[in-house]
């Protein structure tokens, strides 16, 4: 649940003046015969020689074919790994990784154009639509990760934190595909932030019971000012027994 950016290496800087990045020519030319000829029918040697370049450039920036359709997910999953391990105990986890998951939309959203291309290559492309699912798997396993540190030592942390970073996953996504099905029209991130509110309703702090009704009995929890409110509410669904 992209760009093209990367810091210019020596083939950057020894091209002409004006033309692209060494990456960036690659990708170009790669979907351009994608698009021409289609996905099967253009070989590697087929991209290095409309880019002006040799194999060994190629394989310099992209481990196989499949890897020039979707040049950013591991600068993506890096920024997102990152990000998660800066959180502190004050962070609401199901906040955070809904956070996360934006960090990828915003990678959709820098090139609409480019990530419509992709995803109506994919669409086609079983052998790209298998590698997209292996993507979407290692960011739900970096939120899942993440989740079990929060939630240790309580019932089924392992399945909160796997069913939370499905939820996570498959709100993103919904909201993603919609926006990339209307030809990267409207806006993406209010699109996300509606699916994630889901996400963040069913797993995040207990709603407020209905005005005029009593609760049956009381719980008093007893807390520090200072701790977080995520924590307070993992206290109260212990005490509960849902947790």
């Amino acid at each position: 649940m992209s760009s093209s950016s990367a810091a210019p290496g020596r083939d950057d800087r020894a091209g002409r003046p004006g033309r692209p990045p060494m990456r960036d020519a690659l990708i170009a030319a790669a979907f351009r015969l994608f698009l021409e000829r289609g996905y099967e029918e253009t070989t590697v040697d087929d991209i290095v020689a409309l880019a002006g370049v040799g194999r060994r450039s190629f394989f310099r920036y992209f481990p196989s074919k499949e890897d020039v359709v979707f040049p950013d997910h591991e600068r993506c999953l890096a920024d997102m790994t990152a990000f998660l391990e800066a959180s502190t105990d004050e962070d609401d986890p199901v906040r955070r990784v809904c956070d996360a998951a934006r960090l990828v939309l915003r990678m959709y959203a820098e090139k609409p154009e480019f990530s419509v291309q992709r995803y109506r290559l994919t669409k086609r492309v079983p052998v790209l639509r298998a590698y997209e699912l292996s993507v979407v798997w290692r960011y739900q396993r970096a939120l899942a990760g993440y989740l079990r540190e929060p939630f240790a030592g309580r019932r089924d942390a392992g399945l909160r934190a796997d069913v939370i970073a499905a939820a996570v996953v498959a709100a993103h996504n919904n909201a993603l595909r919609a926006w990339l099905r209307s030809d990267g029209k409207g806006d993406a991130e209010a699109a996300v932030d509606h699916a994630l509110r889901h996400v963040q309703a069913a797993f995040g702090a207990m709603p407020a019971p209905p005005a005029g009704e009593l609760p049956e009995d009381v719980v008093v929890v007893v807390a520090r000012r200072e701790t977080p409110l995520w924590r307070v509410v993992q206290e109260l669904e212990t005490t509960l027994g849902r947790g």
